[in-house]
This record gives structure tokens, sequence and C-alpha cells, in this order.
């Protein structure tokens, strides 16, 4: 029998199964507690096509760290049990090896320590709760080596169903919510332009975005035996244009391209327009040479949210960056 309190992803890998990727089996995710069963889908927007996941504005806000969520019924942890021979976790930074270890406390009774900062005492169970309505919560954390993770001590715990648990770090709407914000896949920043990848001096390049692709883009997250769920929004409101260097102006001069009542953003070129200003564009002032300049184009997405309690709010907003090259020409003019 041997007690080992070591990072999660040593038993069955590491990562999250939100739904979305594969690759883990059935003992995988339910061995390990790196593993959340919460469940992502995308209601609304764009799916195909080359895509990305946003950067939060606010440097200080950040996803969970850690958080409890049912794994087992009674008769589902006693089975685990008998089928692993008692390998597994049974919390964020402690695995059990040792089937004894398990039908102590969960079988026989046998208080045993939590994980946490006070090592509170957790009160045993007899014969896994089987005869009992309920479920078995344990802690997830998709990354063991986030110091904030510590934060979900307690070993795997009953509650029971239809119940949350009133306790620090359980599930909530907002919680999910905040999960699903790095579960947004949003399309890439690919700028239509005219001229399209070389620019005059002194001559205005007009750039927009099809309107088409830049959709609303809704995330669902549930959390399986809770009935707890939440749907984040993210709905692109502005484009910023860097041009890679202080030789040049955009418009506006902000470089803020905002968003048209129809979704698009800026105005396609169409000719007869090459003296005009644009609506969103950059105006080079000097020629390339062997560099182009490297254009950055960052499209702001607003995030909301709202859950299955009726709550809701704002999350911050989100950026999504790409960079082309463009290459400035001279007019070449020829005096006879």
């Amino acid at each position: 029998m041997l007690l080992a309190c070591a990072p999660a992803d040593a038993i069955g890998g590491g990562g999250t199964n939100d739904g979305t990727h594969g690759g883990t089996s059935h003992k995988d995710i339910y061995a390990s507690a790196t593993y959340s069963r919460i469940k992502v889908r995308q209601v609304t927007g764009p799916t195909g096509g080359k895509r990305g996941v946003l950067s939060s504005v606010d440097v200080n806000w950040e996803p969970p760290a850690c958080w409890y969520e049912p794994v087992f019924t009674g008769e589902e942890l006693k089975a685990f049990v008998d089928k692993t021979d008692g390998n597994g976790d049974v919390g964020i930074h402690e695995s059990w090896f040792g089937k004894e270890l398990w039908t102590d406390h969960y079988q026989d009774g046998k208080p045993e320590n939590n994980f946490d900062d006070e090592h509170s005492t957790a009160k045993g169970y007899k014969d896994y709760n089987v005869d009992e309505n309920g479920y078995f919560w344990r802690s997830v954390a998709p990354d063991t080596s986030d110091p904030k993770s510590w934060d979900c001590g307690k070993i795997m715990f009953w509650q029971d169903a239809g119940q949350v648990p009133k306790i620090a770090h359980a599930p909530t709407p907002e919680m999910l919510a905040d999960y699903a914000y790095n579960q947004v896949k949003v399309p890439d920043t690919e700028i239509d332009s005219t001229p399209a990848t070389k620019s005059t001096v002194n001559l205005p390049t007009w750039v927009w975005l099809d309107k088409g692709t830049f959709r609303e883009i809704k995330v669902r997250a549930e959390l399986p035996r809770t009935n707890l769920w939440a749907e984040t929004t993210a709905k692109p409101v502005a484009l910023h244009l860097n041009p890679g260097t202080e030789d040049a102006e955009t418009y506006p001069s902000s470089g803020d391209c905002t968003i048209n009542e129809d979704g698009s953003i800026g105005t396609p070129y169409a000719k007869g327009n090459a003296d005009r200003t644009p609506p969103c564009g950059i105006r080079y002032l000097r020629a390339t040479n062997s560099r182009p300049h490297r254009l950055k184009a960052s499209i702001t997405w607003q995030i909301t949210w709202h859950g299955s309690d009726g709550s809701g709010g704002d999350l911050p907003d989100g950026i999504f960056e790409t960079t082309q090259d463009m290459n400035v020409q001279e007019i070449q003019s020829v005096n006879r």
C-alpha cells in the first residue's frame, strides 16, 4: 500500500475533457483530476476555417484554477476501485495507490485528512454510499502547476443528488462562463485590403472585414449531474490597425475601426476612390526596402454571459491579433 502526493496528471495524462478534444480513454478521465467533465459546445457563429482563442484585455483576469465537480455514484466508485485496484486521484494533488486506502475510507468508514491548509478531517463512508442517491465530488485543475490549484484541497467527498456543495470553489454558472471564455474560437483576422500586399507611398490602403465572417459567437458550457450551465457570447466590436512603422498614418487616426450596422468593418475599395480617405485604412509615408512592414490587425470581442440561474453579466473584452506583410513602393516617374 502506498500513498503518493503528486501532480494529478501522473495518472492518466493531463489536460481537460471539455467535449471538444479526443484522445483520452474512459479510464484516464476517471482516474485523473486534470480531466473535467464540463461539456462545451458552440451554439452559434462560424465554425470553419482557421480559428484561435482570445486574449483578455484585462491582464488581471484569469479563468478558474480549480473547482469541484461530481465524478462517481457510489456504485461507480466501488467499480472503479475494484477495476483499477485502487490507483487514481482522490484530489488534485493527492493520488492513492493501493486498494486498501480506498476501502478503508470509502467502504469501512475510516477518517482521512484533507489536503488543505488546515489538514481538516474528512469523515469516512460505509460501503461507498451505494444505497444513497448522490455523487462523490472531486477537485479538478486544468493546470496542476498553477499555485492556485492548491486551493481545492478536499479529498473526494459525498453530496446528495440535486445539490451543489456549499463550499469554496463549488461550481456556479459564472464559473462555467469563465471556463467557456477560453473555449471560444474566433475566426482568424485575415483582412481584405486594396492594394492587397503592396501599397504605394502616400496613397491610402483601404482595409475592411467581411460581415459574413465576423459574427457573434456563443459557447455553452454544461456540468453534468448538476443542472448548471452558462452561455458565453463573443461579439466583434472593433478592429485596431497597427501599421508596423511610425512612418504611417491610420484612418481613423486612432487606428480603431468600428463595426458597421451590418456587422462589417470598413468599406471595400471601389474604383475611383483612390484619392478619397478610407473610413478604415493606412497611408504609408515611406517605401520598404528588404523588409516589409508587419501590419497588425486585432479584433476586439465584447464578452457577455448568462447562466442557468438567471444570472449574467460582462466578462473582460477579448483580443485576437494577426500580422501580415505589407510592402510599400515608391511611385516611379520618368522625366523627358
